[in-house]
């Protein structure tokens, strides 16, 4: 019988493209952190020794580009040129502009939560009950995966590594009672004087197989480490890196639909990140109340326009209610308008750094306190669908 099976990855922090996305998102603290109501549109751009900072920023706060670019190198561990890029060493151009006044006239209103999207585009929310954080198995794997791995470098005890780190992890679900891991995929930047058969050895037994524990699933899973053999030069050395280029990494690996739109380096005005927010928020709600077990939504917006032109729905076979019911559910409880969706989770001025979503995905966090990641409306719309039937 041929399995079925579904395949996920994700990258680490050293990432070349991750790197960018890391550098974009720490511009728009800095210009959050001077002025809430910055208007941010940040792209960065590596490759041997150089980096472009491009896009379109108005804001109030001094910013600089340059210390904040070479700061995120220096943390992430890039600190010469031969391990892939050299904080301190490489070359950094600053090609900043102002954002367009045709665009910020659409988005501006006296009442802030009527205010227009700062663009037209399609969103995506998704959410499953298959883990605990409402998040595929394939995605949450690989996250954890590239995550410890880098918290196990950082702290030394994964020796001889470098930054550039990538996962990928493929699910069985030939048996539905019975879901497991079929194969796992590693690759992990090191040392040019590093024993392979000692680096691969701690791959599998410290890093793979605790991840696998974690998650409750087998250890007897097939895995490829390294698989050409070496992986010396990583980085922005080993490949060019650029801002957006990850999205599938940041959502949902593959599980559910992208609308094509990044979230790095965007401040909250631009519905690509905080529509896709509100559009997980509203999918692990409903699917944490009951509504369905799997379950994605889709918002799309016209710029200047403060509602949703459309507001979808799929659910996979899983609905424990009619689409009718589900969507009036969201009628009544969730308000998608950019404007009331930055007031609701304090956009402008948030209790996280932005920064810290760009690595391991920006859904199903259980590190971070994310208000997309709560379940607030659970309770009452348990109390909505019981009254439906």
């Amino acid at each position: 019988m041929n399995k079925i099976l579904f395949t996920s990855e994700s990258v680490s922090e050293g990432h070349p493209d991750k790197v960018c996305d890391k550098i974009a998102d720490s511009i728009l603290d800095a210009c959050l952190a001077g002025d809430p109501y910055s208007h941010v549109a940040c792209e960065v751009f590596a490759t041997t020794e150089y980096l472009i900072i491009g896009g379109e920023i108005t804001t109030r706060a001094h910013v600089d580009y340059e210390g904040i670019a070479r700061k995120v190198l220096r943390e992430i561990g890039y600190t010469s040129p031969e391990i892939g890029i050299g904080a301190d060493s490489c070359q950094i151009v600053v090609k900043i502009k102002e954002q367009s006044p045709d665009i910020n006239r659409g988005i501006e209103r006296e009442n802030e939560l009527d205010m227009g999207a700062g663009d037209q585009g399609i969103m995506f929310g998704y959410a499953t009950t298959e883990s605990a954080g409402y998040m595929p198995l394939a995605i949450s794997i690989a996250h954890k995966l590239v995550r410890t791995a880098s918290a196990l470098r950082k702290k030394g005890s994964f020796q001889h590594s470098r930054p550039d780190m990538k996962s990928q992890v493929t699910i069985d679900y030939t048996d539905p009672k019975q879901v497991k891991i079929d194969n796992i995929l590693m690759s992990c930047q090191h040392d040019e004087e590093t024993d392979l058969v000692s680096f691969q050895k701690y791959i599998h037994d410290e890093i793979m197989v605790p991840v696998a524990k974690s998650f409750g699933l087998n250890t007897d899973f097939a895995y490829l480490i390294n698989p050409t053999g070496r992986f010396c030069i990583g980085g922005p050395m080993g490949d060019t890196g650029l801002t957006g280029r990850k999205l599938i990494v940041d959502t949902y690996g593959g599980s559910a639909r992208h609308g094509g739109g990044s979230f790095s380096g965007k401040d909250p005005s631009k519905v690509d990140r905080s529509a896709s927010y509100y559009a997980r928020y509203i999918a692990k709600n409903l699917v944490a109340a009951g509504a369905a077990d799997r379950l994605e939504i889709q918002l799309s917006y016209a710029i200047g326009v403060a509602k949703p032109l459309s507001i979808g729905l799929t659910t996979y076979g899983t609905k424990h209610y009619e689409d009718d019911v589900i969507l009036g559910a969201i009628d009544r409880f969730f308000d998608a308008r950019p404007g009331a969706i930055i007031d609701q989770f304090s956009l402008r001025k948030p209790n996280f750094k932005y920064a810290d979503t760009t690595n391991y995905g920006a859904f199903g966090r259980p590190d971070l306190d994310l208000p997309w990641e709560r379940l607030d409306k659970v309770s009452a719309l348990k109390e909505f669908f019981k009254n439906q039937k």
